[in-house]
């Protein structure tokens, strides 16, 4: 299986920098910690959270700057590494950290890591000491999981809504993974229900959080439809909330600082939090949050493990979630389920889990992608590493939800002006409608995903082109930078604005300013905001856009492009996120080579979380 190691690593003058750094504040010289310590930095700046010295070991010939090396055997270098005083041991504070299992961390993602570590092992202990007994109203209870998962929603099975409600109601955290389209949203608005009705009169104060502003704006106009079908009384409905905020917003953030208002000395006054699309945040955000929770407070995370990993440091839905199946409880839990529920859970789960596999929840009933839905056929071969059965599928053509067209002579470039016409003409036409919801959700029904920013099919070159196609149908004005229309991203935060990256506008015509045009965002509160265009912070032009900058976002077509050679980014996940991110029809663009080479390669990120949690 490949990964994103290079046998032949380039290192950043940061790299070297900090390489040099250690060895001037510890005095050692030796070539063996020099090597060490831009080894680390290097796997820092990839999204690991340590360096596992094992892979680079044992005769391995490396350059670092002028310098070349032969690393030496891990034994070896390990008695090197632990003899140095910059180099400490776990629960010390020393620029680098070296663990029992000869893992190289920076001190900040040891920190991060020991803080996230810590508050998980906790909640679970906490609860196994209570002897995980519901101490409320056990007929209330049954009565309200009978009205809120009524038997004939789902059609065969077991519940699984109902399974992530009983485990979010007894346990102090709960994680639910499941794919698009296997109602998270519903569950947790649900769940959100169920608590304030065991509440009784005490108000319970939920936070509802997402990594980006565009997960925000989903995840509570999602709540805010999904509360108004539940079947509880009119106070409990408004007890539920209908704003949602970004994590960075929640906390506190402070301009141009990695430190928040709300921390460990100061926390939040929340009773739960909801944090959605989970698998996009990184380990120091994480920690962050879960630093700055109160002791009693719930922490619900919501996330699918098999998408693509936060951008920045960690893997952390994924180690949390561990290898083991999803449906795997403790005889305890299962028992507990049957007398909570009235269900024969037996058949549904399997025995054998223990601890923090009880606050696992899997939602696996697919209420968008039946059985007959290509995308989801295609997407669950696709994560199950199975690429000769997603070529078969894809071959087979039988599908009205999604197509493949393999490599052509020519390229791709004579098809792509019919697709995006067909994808943007009505969206344009109405730019001039006045109604920015309406813009905003007929842009929302067609994107075309790439895997790089640049190249012959990087997101740059792409939506040059795509303007050009468009500005020859006149449907933008040529040579304009704000022309009507035209889509933005955000590519860097600005705090004082608010406004984050990955954040999409429209250049619209604003009737309050006499028809000049404005940025317009869709706001959390589900208003729009407007900005002066020159008062932007760094953005692109966004028709098309990187699989990464897609998670938390879902629209009506996806057009998946591929490289034509395969890259070492080219995953698994990366394939499975972008067909994910359809809700009705997904079409691929790529070489069957290049195609099946990534759904053969997974991402491999290092870290010692999985291990803190699951055990080594």
């Amino acid at each position: 299986m490949k990964s994103y190691r290079s046998e032949k690593p380039s290192f950043s003058p940061l790299d070297l920098y900090f390489a040099q750094f250690v060895a001037r504040i510890s005095g050692d010289v030796r070539p063996e910690v020099f090597l060490a310590a831009a080894l680390v930095s290097r796997s820092a700046g990839e999204g690991n959270i340590c360096l596992g010295l094992s892979a680079w070991a044992d005769g391995k010939f490396l350059k670092v700057g002028e310098t070349s090396f032969t690393t030496p055997p891990v034994s070896d270098w390990l008695q090197i590494l632990i003899s140095n005083s910059a180099i400490g041991r776990p629960g010390e504070y020393r620029p680098l950290i070296l663990d029992n299992r000869g893992r190289l961390y920076l001190y900040r993602y040891w920190d991060y890591e020991n803080i996230l570590a810590t508050f998980i092992r906790g909640c679970v202990q906490e609860e196994a000491m209570s002897g995980e007994c519901f101490q409320g109203d056990m007929h209330l209870l049954q009565e309200k999981l009978g009205l809120l998962f009524p038997p004939e929603i789902v059609a065969a099975g077991p519940d699984w809504q109902k399974l992530a409600a009983v485990i979010s109601l007894l346990k102090k955290i709960t994680i639910i993974s499941g794919s698009p389209g296997t109602g998270k949203t519903t569950a947790v608005t649900k769940i959100m229900a169920l608590l304030i009705e065991m509440a009784g009169d005490k108000r319970i104060n939920i936070a509802l959080t997402a990594p980006t502003g565009k997960a925000a704006v989903r995840l509570q106009e999602a709540v805010k439809k999904a509360r108004l079908l539940l079947p509880c009384s009119e106070a409990v409905r408004a007890a539920i909330p209908d704003q949602a905020s970004t994590i960075h917003r929640l906390l506190g953030s402070r301009p141009e600082s990695p430190y928040f208002r709300h921390h460990r000395e100061n926390s939040l006054t929340v009773d739960v939090v909801i944090v959605d699309e989970a698998s996009m945040v990184d380990l120091p955000l994480l920690s962050k949050l879960v630093e700055a929770m109160p002791a009693a407070a719930k922490l619900i995370l919501l996330g699918d493990r098999d998408q693509l990993t936060s951008v920045e440091a960690g893997a952390v839905l994924g180690d949390i979630c561990g290898d083991s199946r999803l449906d795997v409880f403790s005889r305890a839990f299962i028992g507990q389920m049957e007398n909570i529920t009235g269900d024969n859970w037996q058949e549904s789960l399997q025995a054998g889990g223990s601890g923090l596999q009880d606050c696992l929840a899997p939602l696996q009933h697919n209420y968008r992608f039946g059985k007959a839905s290509g995308i989801g056929l295609v997407s669950s071969a696709v994560c199950n590493g199975n690429g000769s059965n997603v070529i078969s599928l894809l071959k087979t053509d039988c599908f009205s939800d999604i197509t493949w067209h393999g490599a052509r002579k020519g390229g791709f470039l004579p098809f792509l002006k019919e697709r995006v016409l067909s994808g943007w003409r009505a969206y344009l036409h109405a730019v001039d409608s006045g109604d920015v919801e309406a813009v905003f959700a007929l842009f929302e029904g067609f994107r075309i995903l790439c895997a790089l920013r640049r190249g012959p099919w990087g997101v740059e070159l792409l939506n040059n082109t795509i303007e050009g196609f468009l500005a020859a149908e006149n449907l933008i004005e040529p040579g304009r930078r704000w022309y009507p229309g035209r889509p933005i991203m955000i590519a860097r935060n600005d705090y004082q604005q608010r406004l984050f990256n990955g954040d999409v506008g429209i250049i619209l015509p604003d009737p309050d300013a006499g028809g000049e045009v404005r940025a317009f965002f869709r706001e959390e509160a589900g208003v729009a905001r407007k900005f002066l265009p020159l008062r932007l912070p760094e953005h692109e032009t966004v028709y098309a856009m990187t699989v990464h900058k897609s998670q938390g976002s879902e629209f009506d077509r996806v057009l998946l492009i591929l490289p034509d050679q395969d890259l070492d980014l080219l995953t698994r996940e990366l394939i499975y996120t972008g067909l994910t991110r359809a809700k009705h029809f997904a079409e691929i663009w790529g070489g069957e080579e290049v195609l099946r080479a990534a759904i053969d390669r997974r991402i491999q990120r290092a870290s010692g979380l999985r291990d803190a949690l699951w055990g080594e």
